[in-house]
């Protein structure tokens, strides 16, 4: 039986539309840097996709910079700006802020100093979705970018991050997006590409694909194809909850993106559970795809108020675009089973 991959938020499968418009970018032989007819084309690629990705972020008379990454991203917007952040953040926000933020037991961060702060909108872990306030200095809207309606021009923030392969586009792109007239200092230096912020030779590839993936999901959420995942998502936590009674659904009384579930067995190891899926056919996770191969529990959820047991025993399902209740339906069918025999061997 062919396997399904329910592991989106760590990162997604290439859509159709961004393969196409790498495909032709691959044929497009200039430097964007160089003057001549071939290299005025790769320009043209590279702010057709600028144009794409502001689109979709509702970032018109913004400045969107190319970047290797959301992680790359991060450090550009807050290194040495001595930014307060919370426990919840994804480790390459926290490798740059200090943890001071509190976090209260449903996953909300409170901020009192936004000008000074960076705060997710959206939990890659838990998928909790977080209330921005006005003024904010920093926001990590990768997870959220493509799931959920949002315009950068209204959220009232200074820089966002944001990634490619969150939203079906390639690996190894990303952007920061930041309002015109925000200081920013650039950590490559050399020749000044991206309007000095950046400097190196664009990847025109993956901008292209950047690009094509950014409209092809805007066109999803408009077309209401994440409310359909929701419904997914909610039938999905309806069979888990029959067959593991005891199981905790994180978050689930707060706002989430519509595709993810994170949930603890009690007892039970995230990985051993990741690992029995994976053997049945299934790929999820045990938290960020950038820490999960770490035996070690969930900062987030720790913060959260759970213990490091409770923390070490969660999972996450992270749905997509082309997920259908067929496949949800297996899923739980086959933890069920898992569970049931692990319930066994335990009594």
């Amino acid at each position: 039986m062919n396997r399904v991959y329910l592991d989106h938020n760590a990162t997604t499968p290439l859509r159709d539309e961004a393969k196409a418009a790498m495909v032709a970018a691959m044929e497009v032989a200039g430097n964007p840097s160089s003057v001549h007819a071939e290299g005025r084309a790769a320009k043209g690629l590279v702010e057709r996709a600028r144009g794409q990705v502001a689109a979709a972020f509702g970032a018109e008379g913004a400045d969107v910079i190319f970047t290797s990454s959301a992680t790359e991203s991060a450090a550009l917007a807050c290194a040495g700006r001595g930014l307060l952040g919370a426990a919840v953040e994804h480790d390459a926000v926290r490798a740059w802020v200090e943890d001071v933020l509190a976090v209260d037991e449903a996953g909300a961060v409170v901020i009192n100093a936004p000008e000074s702060s960076v705060l997710q909108l959206a939990n890659s872990e838990t998928g909790i979705v977080q209330d921005l306030p006005q003024g904010l200095a920093v926001s990590d809207m990768t997870q959220a970018f493509g799931k959920l309606p949002l315009a950068f021009n209204w959220v009232g923030c200074q820089m966002a991050m944001i990634s490619a392969h969150k939203l079906g586009g390639p690996k190894g792109i990303g952007a920061l997006v930041i309002k015109r007239g925000t200081d920013l200092t650039a950590q490559i230096k050399g020749g000044g590409q991206e309007m000095g912020r950046r400097s190196g030779t664009e990847n025109v590839i993956g901008i292209a694909g950047f690009g094509a993936a950014a409209e092809a999901a805007a066109k999803d959420l408009a077309d209401g194809v994440w409310a359909n995942v929701e419904k997914l998502r909610n039938i999905l936590e309806l069979a888990i909850e029959e067959s593991g009674k005891g199981t905790i659904f994180v978050g689930n009384s707060a706002k989430r993106l519509p595709n993810t579930s994170c949930f603890i067995s009690p007892g039970w190891k995230g990985e051993t559970q990741v690992m029995a899926m994976d053997l049945a056919g299934f790929a999820v996770s045990a938290g960020s795809a950038c820490s999960s191969g770490k035996v070690k529990a969930s900062n987030v959820l720790q913060a959260m108020g759970y213990d490091a047991t409770q923390a070490s025993c969660a999972v996450r399902v992270s749905l997509g675009p082309t997920t259908t209740e067929e496949d949800i339906l297996r899923f739980a069918e086959s933890w069920g089973k898992a569970h049931a025999k692990f319930r066994a061997r335990a009594a």
